[in-house]
């Protein structure tokens, strides 16, 4: 496919701790690298990040030198063996874990200082309804619920539609069946849940992809590396291709919003020259 003309910017999280967000989004961006495009990662699980260490990277400096002025976004960047450019979270820093929404559009401002090119960005969020975790999605073009197949999971990511998509007014809500037996009953948990949001919420979840569950993925995990470096012919791996696959296909979505976006002034040029 055609390198998007600017950054498509998807966030990734969770109604609840568990569903797999995290593995879902490391995964997505080693799978879109593999086809060729530039691809940035922000660790935005505020408080406990560790996709830095799913991904077997060395990072002296995290998101919190940039909010505290010691350091710039790209200083504390680093390139992960993968090929993503990793804007590490910090982890264990309670500060850090309750940022306000002016902190938290600084942060999304200082994208706008970036010069390198950037095809896709995966924020990973933290998991919940936290106000981060809205400011954070709502400045994402894309937002992927990662869900398993389990009544608190269902609930608590019905919970998280609900919030950004009647309070926060959101749209482009796509529905990510993690850990699922095979990709009929990945397709069965998001037209259940779909139903249920067009009923009650007049919300339709999108479908692009199933992660089928597979024990190679915590395999993975323990070797900090993505399931598709450690078992590329995995049914996970297979699955991840195919969702970054289904990415690639859709069609670019045109400038930014009205709200506080990554990449806004980027967006801006792009549209102007169109």
């Amino acid at each position: 496919m055609d390198k998007p003309v600017f950054p498509q910017v998807i966030g990734v999280a969770s109604g609840k701790g568990g569903a797999g967000k995290t593995t879902v989004s490391i995964n997505l961006a080693v799978a879109l690298a593999a086809r060729g495009h530039k691809v940035m990662l922000l660790d935005a699980d505020l408080g406990m990040a560790n996709a830095q260490i799913a991904l077997g990277a060395h990072a002296p400096f995290n998101i919190s030198h940039v909010l505290n002025g010691e350091k710039t976004l790209d200083e504390v960047m680093v390139t992960t063996k993968q090929g993503i450019r990793l804007v590490p979270g910090a982890s264990g820093l309670r500060d850090i874990a309750a940022l306000d929404t002016q902190q938290i559009a600084s942060m999304i401002r200082a994208f706008d200082a970036l010069q390198e090119p950037v095809d896709y960005l995966v924020v990973d969020v933290a998991a919940g309804i936290a106000p981060a975790v809205l400011d954070f999605m709502a400045a994402c073009q894309r937002r992927f619920v990662v869900v398993c197949d389990q009544p608190s999971s269902i609930a608590d990511a019905y919970g998280l539609i609900k919030v950004m998509a009647t309070e926060q007014s959101l749209d482009e809500i796509y529905l990510i069946p993690n850990m699922v037996g095979n990709a009929h009953e990945g397709r069965q948990l998001h037209r259940r849940l779909n139903d249920v949001c067009n009923r009650f919420l007049g919300v339709s979840l999108r479908f692009l992809q199933s992660i089928e569950a597979d024990e190679l993925v915590l395999q993975s995990l323990r070797k900090y590396q993505s399931v598709l470096e450690f078992a590329p012919g995995s049914a996970a791996a297979r699955d991840f291709r195919a969702l970054a696959d289904a990415i690639d296909h859709l069609p670019p979505l045109d400038g930014p919003s009205g709200r506080m976006q990554f990449f806004a002034e980027r967006m801006l040029r792009a549209s102007s020259v169109r």
